[in-house]
């Protein structure tokens, strides 16, 4: 079937979740920077970071799935294309890039713990659940929408 369509997606881990964003909307993955903290702001806005001179706002992944940081994660920050702009997603750690036949991957799904809002579809890969994020309803309600 080399004519069915086929999902790209960058595969990362908040919290306990395993997640996944469109890979037309990434557009790099940074190690995990300190941010400089905007008084003030949300508190899933971790801060500012200086990305080769460049100022890009980072948004908390685990704040925003309402997850715990788990001691082990290393952290990255996934940069994506939001409503024109670019923005850092913080997340747990990296854990892959997902290339599979679209019909491996289910419409939206009600997942416990989950706005449903926030979730695109849910799909397996390799034996492993992921949940493909809605990254435009997910970081609305910070930068709005």
């Amino acid at each position: 079937m080399p004519d069915s369509p086929t999902l790209h997606a960058v595969i990362f881990r908040i919290g306990a979740l395993v997640c996944a964003a469109p890979a037309g909307i990434v557009r790099e993955i940074l190690p995990r920077l300190p941010a400089t903290r905007i008084p003030g702001v949300a508190e899933a806005i971790e801060g500012l970071v200086n990305v080769r001179g460049s100022l890009l706002t980072v948004l908390d992944g685990h704040v925003l799935l309402q997850q715990a940081r788990r001691e082990e994660d290393e952290g990255a920050i996934v940069v994506v294309d939001v409503a024109g702009r670019r923005y850092g997603l913080g997340v747990g750690g990296v854990i892959d890039f997902l290339e599979v036949p679209a019909a491996s991957v289910a419409a939206q799904a009600d997942l416990p713990g989950i706005d449903p809002r926030l979730v695109k579809a849910v799909g397996v890969h390799e034996g492993r659940h992921f949940i493909l994020l809605d990254i435009d309803a997910l970081v609305a309600p910070i930068i709005g929408s």
